[in-house]
């Protein structure tokens, strides 16, 4: 956590010049970005693995019309036909996954009030009239919605939604060209994978939870899913053209 913390300090440092008090803030946008960065080759992978997915729909389909009345043999039956072609079905979760570490790093670096038996400098740090350690609730109750830290908020919220109503669409335009699920009357009904169903619809939403992450977490850990999001949302509308 010390080693953490310093590096976000040498970061805040270093964009003092340009950002002023909400320098702290500007390095956990740097630093989200920076690990971004590092996974962004995943993501790629994880681009080309949907793609392949995609490819493998018509044999996919006609192993659902040959294993129509047994649910397990068709479950083995793909799950086989994934690794024969050597395209995992869980490879779009890997970027994901890789951010919690520094997600959960920067929660706790905001939420402790001593860092090494030494106090937690980092939660003087602000960006604008909101403490960086704060929360919305906190904001809420010294001020208001409209008070300083209400305004940060606001602006975060709408910010926020606008990301989730593009990445809404976004997906829903890449499941209509790519769908998870076979279509029409050849599909036979039924799912190809039990429980792919219920994720499929789900999906298009999931954007949308990024709104009660930023209103429940520190406000620096709100800015990493924000600036995360807002990178998936840019990466996946090029990845996915």
């Amino acid at each position: 956590m010390s080693v953490f913390a310093n590096l976000v300090e040498h970061l805040a440092d270093l964009l003092q010049p340009l950002f002023g008090a909400s320098a702290a803030a500007a390095a956990i946008v740097l630093f989200t970005a920076l690990v971004r960065l590092l996974v962004h080759p995943l993501s790629r992978a994880a681009a080309r693995g949907q793609k392949a997915r995609t490819e493998l729909q018509p044999r996919i389909t006609e192993l659902r019309r040959k294993h129509a009345r047994n649910p397990e043999k068709l479950q083995r039956a793909v799950l086989e036909l994934h690794a024969a072609e050597k395209v995992s079905p869980l490879s779009g979760c890997l970027p994901s996954l890789c951010q919690v570490p520094a997600f959960f790093l920067l929660y706790h670096l905001f939420s402790s009030s001593s860092i090494g038996g030494q106090p937690n400098e980092l939660l003087s740090h602000q960006l604008l009239a909101a403490p960086l350690g704060g929360r919305w609730a906190d904001a809420l109750g010294d001020g208001g919605p409209v008070g300083g830290a209400g305004l940060v908020y606001a602006v975060l919220f709408a910010f926020v939604a606008g990301v989730a109503v593009f990445s809404y669409r976004l997906t829903k335009r890449t499941m209509a060209e790519r769908p998870m699920l076979p279509t029409g009357a050849d599909a036979g009904g039924g799912e190809q994978v039990p429980g792919l169903g219920a994720i499929t619809k789900v999906m298009p939403f999931m954007s949308f939870f990024t709104l009660v992450t930023v209103a429940v977490v520190p406000l620096a850990a709100a800015l990493y899913v924000v600036t995360s999001t807002t990178w998936s949302a840019v990466e996946r509308a090029v990845l996915y053209r």
